[in-house]
């Protein structure tokens, strides 16, 4: 079976390393943390790994926005092996912080196979605080994207001042037509939330928890699907297991959604 070998980056602020590391090896995958520093001076090489993850975080404090000053340290540093990296018909991810990174970097959402322009933001929620919550979502089976394949319905954390995805009208269009707009906010019932808080937590236009460039490869989302690795890691998971003691059931022992999302990428790579 062929190893798929993962980099998580690491460094200035970023917290989520060791929590993704542990959820892609789950998946399948060898994980290696990498320091962005290491890309930089290039004792890390990307061309070692097939899947790039942008982990969550707050990279330099999010000092002058969230995921600016990482962006624009690696596109100034290493953007043309990032373009070599993406050309090779490898996978990147980014969550929360590395969504912000992403679409600050250009890599998404990559109109007319531009993987430089920055053309949609992710700002400050609309509440004006803060969200730690779990949120219910809705992946689009019409998408392209690699990591929500197969996926119907998602429950993530999300943990952000910043997440409010924002574009104007003739992008969101744009989003909407090429089916890049790959996970919503949504309501109980799977449907789309409707800008409703807090089952939409930050005022996101068109309820967009996520989107991915046109070739389903690169993703990016401000729910965090590493940290629900475990079912025990569900805040309602008590509940879901006296229902099932009481049905005569087991509580799910097979991979969470979370688990499921990064097996998509592991799998899609494995068969490439």
């Amino acid at each position: 079976m062929r190893d798929v070998n993962v980099l998580i980056m690491s460094g200035f602020g970023l917290n989520c390393d060791t929590e993704t590391a542990y959820a892609f090896e789950l998946a399948g995958a060898k994980t290696r943390s990498v320091h962005i520093n290491s890309l930089i001076d290039g004792s890390a090489r990307l061309e070692d790994f097939q899947i790039i993850v942008f982990i969550g975080g707050f990279s330099w404090a999010d000092d002058h926005g969230a995921g600016v000053i990482q962006a624009l340290r690696l596109k100034t540093n290493i953007g043309d092996k990032m373009l070599e990296f993406v050309d090779g018909g490898n996978l990147v991810l980014g969550i929360c912080n590395g969504f912000q990174a992403l679409v600050n970097l250009g890599l998404l959402p990559c109109f007319n196979q531009d993987y430089t322009r920055r053309s949609v933001a992710l700002t400050i929620n609309d509440c004006g605080n803060f969200r730690n919550q779990w949120v219910y979502l809705k992946p689009n089976p019409a998408s392209p994207c690699v990591f929500t394949s197969g996926i119907d319905t998602a429950e993530f954390p999300v943990r952000h001042g910043e997440g409010k995805f924002y574009a104007d009208d003739e992008t969101l269009a744009r989003l909407r037509e090429n089916n890049q707009i790959a996970l919503q906010y949504a309501g109980p019932d799977g449907k789309p939330a409707r800008g409703r808080f807090p089952a939409n937590p930050n005022g996101s236009l068109d309820d967009i928890a996520g989107i991915c460039d046109p070739t389903g490869r690169i993703f990016g989302l401000m729910p965090h699907p590493e940290a629900y690795n475990h079912w025990t890691n569900h805040p309602d998971w008590t509940r879901q297991r006296e229902k099932a003691r009481r049905q005569d059931q087991t509580p799910d022992s097979g991979p969470t959604v979370g688990i499921r999302m990064l097996q998509n990428a592991v799998d899609y790579i494995r068969s490439s």
